[in-house]
């Protein structure tokens, strides 16, 4: 079976995000599927000394204006929320939750957090919220809330991140096809040439 395009990121992230909105096409393009990598930026940062982009003396005011750019660019919905940045785990875990029962949701729910996040400006990071927003896709809220508490998907998602680090992933996007890592939504166009061509 064709390796999958491994797509991780953090529900933090607006590159993330508007990656995530393109990611299936591509890798559709190319007759693969996307596996999809919630992980945590914070655990990264926390080896390489980072901040978000936004927090950041002189690369904040660009990485701001390039966010709105690339929204423009791409015509995809985007602000910069009220709050920010937010700790992901409980979206992220929902999302590995999804995996375990419903993986032809995961898209769906990944790409409606993202928006509830950085188009309607709601605190996905607050559990209840997290799963009101899946919820509204067809499934139970009480079991979505359950599922950010889960020990098992709490394992999961701590296993994902580590495992994420050995791979040398430290940003968001950050894909990795037939092993080659690309960082950055600016890298898609790379990843598309590498898998029509078979690498340079």
């Amino acid at each position: 079976m064709t390796n999958p395009i491994e797509y991780y990121f953090d529900f933090s992230s607006p590159y993330g995000y508007f990656g995530a909105t393109r990611i299936s096409a591509l890798a559709a393009k190319h007759d693969r599927r996307v596996a999809w990598k919630p992980m945590l930026l914070g655990a990264v940062f926390k080896l390489t000394g980072a901040a978000p982009l936004p927090l950041q003396p002189l690369k904040g005011d660009y990485s701001r204006r390039d966010m709105e750019r690339m929204s423009r660019l791409w015509n995809i919905p985007y602000r910069l929320p009220s709050k920010f940045p937010i700790a992901s785990q409980a979206p992220s875990r929902i999302v590995y939750w999804l995996e375990a029962h419903h993986p032809d949701r995961q898209e769906a729910a990944i790409l409606a957090l993202y928006r509830a996040y950085f188009v309607d400006d709601r605190d996905i990071s607050a559990p209840e919220a997290a799963a009101e927003v899946v919820a509204a896709l067809g499934f139970d809220r009480d079991t979505l809330l359950a599922a950010t508490q889960d020990p098992q998907m709490k394992e999961r998602l701590k296993a994902e991140v580590d495992a994420a680090i050995t791979k040398g992933v430290f940003g968001s996007p950050f894909v990795i096809v037939d092993g080659e890592p690309f960082w950055g939504t600016d890298r898609l166009e790379h990843v598309d040439r590498w898998l029509q061509t078979g690498g340079w």
